[in-house]
């Protein structure tokens, strides 16, 4: 057992006092912020440029007083022009596009946008709507329909959201869920496959480099295996927990620098100032306390590292069984695949309906557990007996995997020369 401790010391510290561990530990927050203040700032550049739009209605309606113009669009509106002119002269002065409005036989609107970007659909739907308005006032006025009483006698439903024990929820509430557990399920599948990665290229560089020879001659395999896995999943905790610190203080920093409106995307800032006039921004941060956050937060560590170790065996018994890192790319289809299935099934089967009965099977299965758990835990739905049981049924796979990957392991990690295949790997289990 000292020698376990001992192994684990050694790959703890030859992973923190690397060199490229080192840089990217306290490069990669720089960057990650770096690329969200380049996105709102491309984003706020893309949005601040004015787009000229024409306009040429052709119908006696008026609809050309629909538009008018903002900080993003201005207008040019044609009268008595033909089509082809209309076009040649939109084209000549590179407008965004040209707005023809005109009438059928039957009275019906019709209206062409002709562009040669690809306008957004906020704004096609925005130029439907005002349209869509107008002339159904029109159609109404032509029925002696009286508007102003129509409108008076509109009446405006909101849904109000409560639980049964009086708590009360944003609309938003579902989304808030839906990315909390998103982004847990989202990064945990990264942290694995990262570290997992890692671990599997420390094998394989000991074993080129023939250092295993000498270590595997005064300590088990076994021990060998799990103090690099241990060591391993230390050293990614350590700067897991240091780009959470440097997250936080450069997210801090860079709001008082920048102010908050750097790390905003322009697109939102409508939809937040409506949701603060609204005092939904409120009920949003209330639903985030509602949350079962305590769970969330110990959760995540127990399934990562469970869900590490689990996925960190199968690695390290890839590493030993090949002599090179090109030679792992047939074995991983199998590793990768189950995480790749968690991710979808969480997205389309666990938002959709936490309860279900995939979502509950595959928070069960050891190899998918630790993502869809993670993702159904924010809808509160997940009961203590449900969490205990999908936490055994894992870290019993854990020994198991282990057992099976040292098989392996304590074999392959002294064959060289040799292509591993599928049947190789089997038979190296039944010695």
């Amino acid at each position: 057992m000292d020698k376990l401790w001992l192994i684990i010391k050694r790959e703890y510290i030859n992973k923190v006092r690397n060199r490229t561990f080192v840089i990217m530990t306290f490069v990669s927050p720089l960057i990650f912020i770096g690329v969200i203040l380049l996105i709102g700032w491309l984003t706020s550049v893309n949005n601040s440029d004015v787009k000229r739009v024409t306009i040429l209605d052709d119908t006696t309606q008026g609809y050309d007083l629909l538009f008018e113009e903002t900080d993003d669009y201005q207008y040019n509106k044609l009268e008595n022009v033909t089509l082809d002119n209309a076009l040649a002269m939109s084209g000549k002065n590179d407008d965004y596009g040209l707005v023809h409005i005109t009438q059928n036989e039957d009275g019906q609107v019709q209206v062409m946008m002709y562009s040669d970007d690809s306008p957004s659909l906020s704004y096609i739907t925005s130029i439907e709507e005002r349209i869509s308005k107008k002339a159904t006032e029109d159609n109404l006025i032509e029925q002696g329909v009286d508007l102003n009483t129509l409108e008076s006698s509109r009446v405006d439903t909101t849904v109000a959201l409560q639980t049964y024990s009086g708590v009360v929820n944003s609309k938003a509430s579902s989304w808030v869920k839906i990315a909390l557990g998103g982004a847990s399920g989202y990064l945990l599948m990264m942290f694995i496959i990262i570290y997992g990665n890692m671990v599997m290229r420390s094998v394989i560089e000991e074993k080129t480099n023939r250092i295993i020879e000498i270590i595997v001659s005064s300590v088990k395999p076994i021990y060998l295996m799990l103090g690099k896995i241990t060591g391993t999943s230390l050293a990614g905790i350590t700067q897991f927990a240091i780009w959470v610190i440097l997250g936080f203080v450069l997210i801090v920093a860079g709001s008082a620098i920048f102010g908050v409106e750097a790390f905003q995307n322009p697109a939102n800032q409508d939809m937040v100032a409506q949701a603060q006039n609204t005092d939904e921004m409120q009920l949003i941060l209330n639903d985030i306390m509602q949350l079962p956050l305590a769970t969330m937060i110990s959760c995540f560590f127990i399934y990562f590292i469970g869900g590490y170790f689990l996925y960190a065996a199968i690695y390290t018994a890839i590493g030993a069984a090949v002599d090179s890192e090109t030679d792992t790319q047939q074995f991983m289809l199998p590793v990768i695949l189950p995480l790749i299935l968690s991710i979808y099934v969480g997205f389309f089967s666990v938002i959709d309906n936490p309860n279900g009965t995939i979502a509950v099977i595959f928070s069960y299965i050891p190899l998918t557990s630790p993502i869809v758990m993670l993702m159904r835990i924010p809808f509160g739905e997940v009961t203590w007996w449900q969490l205990g049981l999908s936490i055994l049924i894992l870290y019993c796979s854990i020994i198991l995997v282990a057992y099976l990957a040292a098989k392996i392991y304590r074999i392959g990690i002294l064959m060289y020369g040799k292509k591993t295949n599928w049947k190789d790997l089997y038979k190296w289990l039944k010695y």
